[in-house]
């Protein structure tokens, strides 16, 4: 099992900018990626969408919306994720989540391709 702890959401004011934290701990070495996806107000947990998300490799994805604007990045337990020029619309829960093996076809965009999540952190962007 792997345990995912989101932090560092918040209340920002448009144009401001959040760094999201995501410490990893448990059976991690196997970990071959992991990502952010956010749940917007009023929308169900299966409407979850995704942000970004980052490879064991390095190798990073990003959400067309939020390109240019977010940062994805890993340290050997902890991802973050750099949030710039927020707006409204960015208004989330945003979750953190992991993928424990690789397996032929996996897309990083899928949240079914994910085994493990967070308990989310809420980010409210005023305008």
């Amino acid at each position: 099992q792997v345990q995912l702890v989101e932090s560092g959401g918040g209340l920002v004011q448009a144009g401001g900018s959040l760094r999201l934290s995501c410490a990893a701990s448990g059976r991690t070495g196997s970990t071959v990626a992991m990502g952010w996806f956010r749940q917007l107000p009023g929308k169900e947990r299966n409407e979850r969408e995704f942000v970004a998300a980052i490879t064991s490799r390095g190798i990073r994805e990003y959400a067309d919306v939020v390109k240019g604007r977010f940062i994805i990045s890993r340290d050997t337990n902890t991802m973050y994720l750099q949030m710039n020029s927020l707006n409204s619309e960015n208004t989330a829960v945003y979750y953190c989540a992991s993928v424990a093996y690789h397996e032929a076809g996996m897309d990083l965009r899928d949240r079914h391709d994910y085994d493990f999540w967070g308990q989310g952190t809420q980010v409210t962007v005023s305008s």
